[in-house]
């Protein structure tokens, strides 16, 4: 039998204790009237047996109050606490976003304003390293601004997540980034257009934080059963032991923190999309990999005139295969 919250956790710990004292006082009454008719004799049914009985429920009663007290005001303390803790992080979340951000926005204005009348090599380094700086925190405030915005009720549309991976692939398409996506013509998923946050947020992780001559960055779209799954790869330093162990672990301490909001923000807005997220590091880089739950087109069965223009393309066209050098994009054959 399930029982539901307000029928139970909400009544005072006083109110349990009585109920489960009447309830436990009439179970033993019946429980020995019922062991006297099984045996064929209520001789043995005994005002002490039933006192004994009623002893122990009692005992026990007590005891059930105790406990539910106990637990009652720890509850209204971590309700108290965490309620606290909403009101210190909405509080944070605004003067961070709004007057902080303002503050940077003069910052940004009054550094170029600077860097048009300071001539030396060093104060333009100087002025170039505050702008960068800046936009930095700016870029923060926005990834807040993302999650907070978040809804935590469970998606009910549908995105097609091939089309959102190469929309993300475009934004960072650069001379100095070999990138590639193979991906389907279509992908439906589970989610909402929030979505795009997280995977634009992988690409760019992909490209910003890599080293390398020339970033390599390869990115994969594969259907498998109920789940879609995006793998991003990249060949940077990957990401440290210790900040994927905060991940993991969903706290951060004073001695081990990611470096970056940007982790959080794929993690938290792929599972308000009822997705998981998967981190993977060795010698050659690092493999992002994003799952989601698979839905069908919303469009329903393709029209036959649909159906015959993809079946022409053959099967080396079939796939959304493309590479980007920097100048332009080309189709790659499979085949």
């Amino acid at each position: 039998m399930k029982l539901e919250s307000d029928l139970v956790f909400d009544r005072s710990p006083r109110k349990l204790a009585a109920a489960y004292l009447c309830l436990g006082s009439l179970f033993v009454v019946a429980a020995d009237l019922a062991v006297g008719a099984a045996v064929g004799s209520l001789s043995t049914w005994t005002p002490a047996r039933v006192v004994d009985g009623w002893a122990l429920v009692g005992t026990s009663s007590l005891v059930l109050y105790g406990a539910t007290t106990y637990q009652r005001r720890r509850a209204v303390s971590a309700r108290s606490e965490l309620e606290t803790s909403n009101q210190q992080l909405q509080v944070l979340s605004r003067v961070f976003r709004h007057n902080v951000r303002n503050d940077l926005n003069v910052i940004q204005g009054y550094t170029d304003l600077l860097a048009d009348r300071v001539e030396d090599e060093r104060s333009q380094e100087c002025l170039e390293t505050i702008r960068e700086t800046t936009d930095d925190v700016v870029e923060i405030s926005e990834k807040l601004r993302v999650i907070e915005d978040a809804s935590p009720a469970p998606p009910s549309g549908r995105v097609d997540l091939a089309d959102a991976v190469r929309e993300a692939a475009a934004e960072v398409d650069r001379a100095d980034v070999a990138l590639t996506v193979d991906a389907p013509a279509e992908a439906w998923v589970r989610a909402d257009e929030s979505i795009e946050y997280p995977i634009r947020e992988v690409f760019e992780n992909a490209v910003t934080h890599n080293d390398e001559s020339t970033r390599r960055v390869d990115a994969r779209v594969t259907e498998r059963g109920s789940t879609v799954c995006l793998a991003v790869s990249d060949n940077g330093p990957g990401i440290p032991d210790d900040e994927r162990a905060v991940l993991r672990a969903e706290e951060e301490t004073p001695l081990s923190h990611a470096s970056s909001i940007g982790l959080w923000l794929v993690k938290w807005m792929c599972e308000t999309q009822g997705g998981t997220v998967g981190f993977e590091t060795n010698d050659d880089g690092t493999t992002v990999r994003l799952r989601f739950e698979s839905v069908d087109d919303p469009a329903g069965t393709a029209s036959t005139a649909e159906a015959r223009q993809r079946a022409s393309r053959g099967s080396g066209t079939a796939r959304a295969d493309t590479v980007a050098d920097g100048s332009g994009e080309r189709p790659v054959d499979n085949g």
